[in-house]
């Protein structure tokens, strides 16, 4: 029984040291969400800088009672803007489709991701105009994880830094 026992740890141990070797030594590196078209890549994260900038130039960091009816209100004409400018951008991208096979593949998933987002802001620009205390942001979930996420890594591995969900309602 013993040797049965040791035979299978070292059996079990053989397997684990080499999922590991395969792992580190022959896995693929490349990113499932990296896309091939650079081109598309650019194009769309000028289109996010322009939104960006919009959105910076909206910030107001004034402190907020979060019991201020009012305060609230205003908070929602500038999530509004915001959002609007970023519904532009996305809009945009949408109009324009990669060329390689993985990018038209994954890019309109992507932008139904981001339009998911947009309308989960839209539905906080309600909350703001109609809570007499300010809400909480409440984003979809895709299997466990928030939209932003899956959006963010999407951006993030295709260097599209600007395209990455704004953190504007964190504060």
């Amino acid at each position: 029984m013993q040797k049965l026992t040791r035979v299978v740890l070292i059996g079990v141990c053989a397997a684990i040291a080499a999922m590991w070797v395969y792992a580190f030594g022959f896995a693929s590196r490349e990113s499932f969400n990296k896309i091939g078209d650079d081109a598309w890549k650019a194009r769309s994260e000028a289109h996010c800088q322009i939104a960006e900038n919009e959105r910076f130039a909206l910030e107001d960091l004034t402190a907020m009672n979060p019991e201020d009816v009012d305060a609230l209100k205003k908070k929602a004409d500038i999530v509004e803007k915001a959002t609007d400018s970023l519904e532009r951008a996305i809009d945009k991208i949408a109009l324009d489709t990669p060329s390689d096979a993985k990018g038209k593949e994954l890019v309109p998933q992507w932008i139904s991701d981001y339009r998911q987002y947009i309308e989960n802001r839209r539905d906080f620009i309600t909350a703001l105009r109609t809570s007499d205390r300010r809400p909480f942001f409440a984003e979809t979930e895709v299997e466990g994880v928030p939209i932003s996420e899956r959006i963010g890594k999407f951006a993030r591995e295709n260097d599209m830094k600007t395209c990455q969900p704004p953190l504007d309602l964190s504060v």
